[in-house]
């Protein structure tokens, strides 16, 4: 399986932290916060993989190159304008077009999910698209599942009134398994999300589906959060190794 991870963001919220690094080159316990993603991923099989860029690119690119030292092929999609969680995706569909699916994961996202079983899942489905979820309260998202796994209701950054009548634990966890297809629902040359733009048109298609997380996950998107897998990985709360 082929992913792209996504590392094009400017990461405004770490503050000083971000003011000359790319949040995912940001130090966890002597090794950047990407290379704990990246090591996951190969371990789960995943060795071909496309980064995309914006802030500070030769930085990631100077660091990783081509990945051919740790036994993964890296390729990079520079976007000098943000086009978003999937406009970016959209950019480089040749690279996933032949593929049965591939992974998308987000650059500040940190787990030790089992990948294979959320390809199996996705698979077994026929999904179009597969999310893996996990429960929070009070979160930006709302992702509702029926019996079945099938997203029945999905929310982005509602407002109040919107979440009245839909209960649900879970919300979205920033790594998808995707279908190909799913692309020609994104617009080309434009800056657009899974989430807020794509998934809450598709819920009505019965072929999107929620992953429950069977592992450690954090979105490391403020200092605090920082603060947390530098603990979580000191302390083996998170069971993931980075590029060494």
């Amino acid at each position: 399986m082929k992913a792209m991870v996504l590392c094009a963001g400017l990461g405004t919220r770490m503050g000083e932290l971000t003011h000359d690094v790319p949040k995912p080159m940001l130090p966890v316990a002597g090794h950047p916060l990407l290379a704990y993603v990246l090591g996951h991923l190969k371990r789960q099989g995943v060795t071909r993989l496309v980064l995309n860029l914006h802030f500070r690119p030769e930085i990631i690119r100077g660091y990783f190159r081509d990945g051919a030292r740790w036994g993964l092929e890296l390729t990079y999609s520079e976007e000098p304008a943000l086009l978003g969680t999937a406009g970016g995706v959209k950019q480089v569909e040749s690279a996933f077009r032949d593929e049965p699916e591939f992974l998308v994961h987000y650059g500040d996202v940190l787990t030790d999910q089992d990948f294979v079983a959320l390809q199996r899942f996705h698979r077994d489905r026929r999904a179009l698209a597969t999310l893996l979820v996990h429960p929070r309260a009070r979160s930006n998202s709302v992702v509702k599942l029926d019996a079945a796994g099938r997203i029945v209701a999905f929310l982005e950054r509602p407002a109040e009134a919107e979440r009245q009548g839909i209960e649900s634990p879970w919300v979205n966890s920033g790594v998808y398994v995707l279908s190909p297809e799913i692309l020609a629902h994104v617009p080309p040359n434009t800056a657009c999300d899974w989430p807020r733009d794509i998934f809450t048109k598709l819920v009505g298609g019965g072929r999107l589906f929620g992953f429950p997380l069977t592992g450690y996950r954090c979105a490391v998107d403020s200092p605090t959060r920082l603060a947390e897998v530098r603990t979580a990985l000191s302390t083996g709360r998170c069971q993931i190794e980075p590029l060494r």
